[in-house]
C-alpha cells in the first residue's frame, strides 16, 4: 500500500462513491446510478484506499467483496453523511415536500396490524417520501446499528445507551382452535393448555414468544405436534383438527378466521414499542415520523393500534 493520502482531501462525493459501490457492489453499476464514467468510480475508489490504507474492495469467485475496514468506513460515512444531512435541513420541517427514504424493520405481526395505518397516513401527510418495508426478523437493533433501517416496530427491548424507544400497546395471548375441538368452549385451564397439542411459531428460530419464556420461568412445557416459521396460513393448519395455536389477540383477528378464540391460561403481555438510535433522535423527518405512529396508536378504531402506552425513553 502506497503512502496514505490527506484525508482531508476525502469530500462527501467521494464517500457517496464508496457507500454506492458497497451497496451494489459493482463499479460499472455505481458508475450507471451515479451518471458518471467508470473511471471516475475507479479513480476515486484508488484515491479513498491511499486514505485508508486499505484495498476497500477485493474480487473473490468473481464477485467484488468488501473488506472488514470497508463495511467499517462505509457505516460511519453513512452515519456522518445522514448528519450532515439533518445539519443542512431548512428548519422549518414541511413533510410535504420530503422526498427522503425511510425503512421501517418490523415482523408479520406489524405488517398486518400496523403497517397498513403506517402506510396510508405517510402516503397522505407525506406523498413524496421513499419508504420501504423490510424484515427485521431476529436482528433488528443490527439493522438499525448498520443504518439498513431508521426505525424498528414490534416488540423488541434493548437497554444500551444509543437506543431510544417508546411503547404504542400491549397485546395478551389467545388460543385458537377449531370450533369442534374438545376444548372450544372454555375456559381452559393450564394443565387442559399443556396437556393439547400445539403448532408453534418460531418465527425462524429468530424469536420467543412471551410465553414459551414464561412457561419455561415456571417450569413448564408445551407438548409441541407441529412447528411453523411463521403466524401466516396458521387457520388453515388448526381448523378441521386437534391442533391449538397461540397468539396475540389482535393477530387471532387476522389469522383466526373460522376459529374458536379463547383466552390463554398463560398470564403475559406483549409490548409493541417503535425503537430507534441516538443517530436519527433528532432528526425533522424522524421525529415527525415517530409522533405520526404514536398519534396513530392512540386514534380509536386504528387496525390494530387502539390504546397506546407512554414513553420508556424520548
Amino acid at each position: 500500500m502506497t503512502k496514505a493520502a490527506d484525508p482531508l482531501d476525502v469530500d462527501f462525493r467521494a464517500l457517496h462513491v464508496l457507500m454506492t459501490v458497497h451497496q451494489l457492489r459493482s463499479f460499472t453499476r455505481a458508475a450507471e446510478v451515479l451518471e458518471v464514467n467508470q473511471s471516475a468510480v475507479s479513480y476515486t475508489i484508488k484515491k479513498l484506499r491511499s486514505v485508508f490504507q486499505d484495498p476497500l474492495f477485493v474480487r473473490q469467485a468473481r464477485r467484488l467483496q468488501a473488506t472488514t475496514r470497508c463495511d467499517d468506513i462505509v457505516r460511519q460515512a453513512e452515519r456522518i453523511s445522514l448528519e450532515f444531512r439533518q445539519l443542512a435541513a431548512p428548519p422549518d420541517f414541511d413533510p410535504r415536500t420530503v422526498t427522503q427514504k425511510f425503512t421501517i424493520a418490523c415482523n408479520f405481526y406489524e405488517r398486518v396490524l400496523i403497517i397498513p395505518d403506517i402506510v396510508h397516513a405517510l402516503k397522505k401527510e407525506a406523498p413524496l417520501i421513499d419508504l420501504e418495508i423490510i424484515d427485521s426478523s431476529g436482528i433488528g437493533h443490527e439493522r438499525l446499528m448498520r443504518n439498513e433501517a431508521d426505525l424498528l416496530l414490534g416488540p423488541f427491548e434493548r437497554d444500551e445507551p444509543y437506543f431510544f424507544r417508546r411503547d404504542l400497546y400491549s397485546d395478551r395471548y389467545v388460543c385458537l382452535l377449531d370450533p369442534s375441538h374438545p376444548n372450544a368452549d372454555g375456559p381452559l385451564g393450564l394443565e387442559d393448555y399443556l396437556g393439547l397439542d400445539h403448532v408453534l411459531v418460531t418465527y425462524g428460530g429468530q424469536w420467543r414468544s412471551r410465553y414459551l419464556i414464561e412457561l419455561e420461568r415456571m417450569g413448564r412445557e408445551l407438548r409441541v405436534a407441529l412447528r411453523v416459521p411463521s403466524p401466516a396460513g396458521l387457520e388453515l393448519l388448526v381448523t378441521g383438527s386437534e391442533l391449538v395455536a397461540t397468539v396475540p389477540e389482535r393477530l387471532s383477528k387476522a389469522v383466526g378466521k373460522g376459529l374458536r378464540v379463547i383466552d390463554c391460561p398463560v398470564a403475559t403481555s406483549i409490548p409493541i414499542r417503535i425503537v430507534w438510535t441516538s443517530l436519527t433522535h433528532r432528526s425533522p423527518l424522524h421525529m415527525w415520523v415517530r409522533e405520526l405512529i404514536y398519534r396513530l396508536a392512540a386514534r380509536p378504531g386504528a387496525s390494530g393500534m387502539i390504546s397506546a402506552g407512554g414513553p420508556s425513553r424520548t
